[in-house]
């Protein structure tokens, strides 16, 4: 009997190494169900998500599981059922994760789960990790901590020559 050999078509190729070239190199990925929202919406949800250089894109779910697998992405399968749109995250995946959170809030958007620097995040702890300062927040908030004690110091020492400044002043009148 014969054996069966599968002929892959050249544009299914061409479509999954295009998947692999555009999640090349990117460490986060937000898997999220797009059913029910318009062209509209989603126009405006890759406006915004662009401003992060981040790239919103519809995909189909075997071509995505192929260039995942090959990228050394894996478990990713449960999320790849249904419609599914891919935001991938090259910088800070925080900030993206709650733009998409409030975009889920007045559209029919759900976040199934995410990839985030090759941990896998399921719908609960993604929208939980979307909830915490990202990471020039925390650094802000830090350089704040830091900046506080020398800033206090500075303050006492001027109110301390401000303050001997005024005494001597009045000495020199009781002399007079």
């Amino acid at each position: 009997m014969a054996e069966y050999i599968a002929k892959v078509q050249d544009s299914k190729k061409e479509a999954v190494a295009d998947l692999k070239s555009r999640f090349d190199g990117i460490s986060s990925f937000i898997f999220t169900d797009y059913r029910g929202l318009t062209v509209a919406q989603i126009t405006e949800i890759r406006d915004k998500l662009r401003t992060s250089d981040t790239e919103f894109k519809v995909v189909k779910n075997r071509f995505a599981k192929i260039a995942m697998k090959d990228l050394g992405i894996t478990d990713v399968d449960d999320f790849l059922k249904g419609p599914t749109a891919v935001a991938a995250v090259p910088g800070e995946s925080n900030d993206v994760a709650k733009a998409l959170f409030e975009f889920a809030k007045g559209m029919p958007l759900t976040v199934k789960g995410a990839v985030i620097n090759g941990e896998l995040f399921d719908a609960a702890k993604i929208e939980a990790f979307s909830k915490l300062p990202g990471r020039s927040q925390l650094i802000a908030m830090l350089m704040g901590l830091m900046k506080a004690p020398v800033q206090k110091l500075a303050a006492t020492l001027q109110a301390i020559v401000d303050k001997g400044g005024d005494s001597a002043k009045a000495e020199e009148a009781k002399t007079e």
